[in-house]
């Protein structure tokens, strides 16, 4: 960078990567993928190569982190802050409507756990867990067959080792272990 650039940036707010980073609690790591995604280019360099961000950066970093925090995916933030005409509305309904999916299926979650809270009887019985046990139980809860087969979907893709030793716990069949986790990859198999 010419040393012209280099004094122009000095009168600015300017930033090391490091120093950028820090403001926002991110890692100097994250701002590199940024640079590396097109997201977030530094303003210049300074002599040794040293990566010099300006207000400019600064800002667009907030804005990225506000869309981030809204669980926005890099590729939308991308086309939010660098295609004028993007209609940012379409993809922020398109979040707000993932969100609602997910509340629904943490509160969905929250029944069950609070329903085996109160039948604890149920989870007490000295015999061993199996299927059939566990299923009464969740229908006792109120959860349908789509209700259990979408809990078994939500485990496998949260936890799937975790998901396959709760299978193997209610001893079910290795097969039907299979037919059970490939829910999570192609919901249209049949149960």
């Amino acid at each position: 960078m010419a040393n012209k650039e280099t004094a122009t940036l000095k009168k600015e707010m300017t930033f090391t990567i490091s120093k950028l980073a820090g403001k926002f609690g991110l890692s100097r790591s994250t701002l590199l993928y940024y640079d590396a995604q097109g997201l977030l280019s530094p303003a210049g360099h300074q002599q040794g190569e040293y990566r010099i961000y300006g207000e400019y950066e600064f800002k667009r970093l907030e804005r990225i982190c506000m869309y981030r925090d809204a669980g926005i995916s890099l590729k939308a933030i991308k086309k939010i802050l660098d295609i004028p005409d993007t209609d940012f509305t379409e993809i922020l309904s398109k979040r707000f409507e993932e969100l609602n999916k997910e509340m629904r299926k943490l509160q969905d979650q929250q029944k069950i756990i609070a329903d085996l809270l109160q039948n604890q009887k149920l989870l007490k019985k000295p015999k061993k867990m199996n299927k059939q046990m566990w299923s009464s139980i969740l229908k006792a809860s109120g959860l349908s067959e789509e209700g259990m087969r979408n809990w078994h979907i939500t485990f496998e893709k949260e936890a799937p080792e975790q998901h396959k030793v709760f299978l193997q716990y209610l001893q079910i069949s290795d097969d039907e272990i299979e037919l059970i986790k490939s829910w999570a990859v192609d919901p249209s198999t049949n149960p």
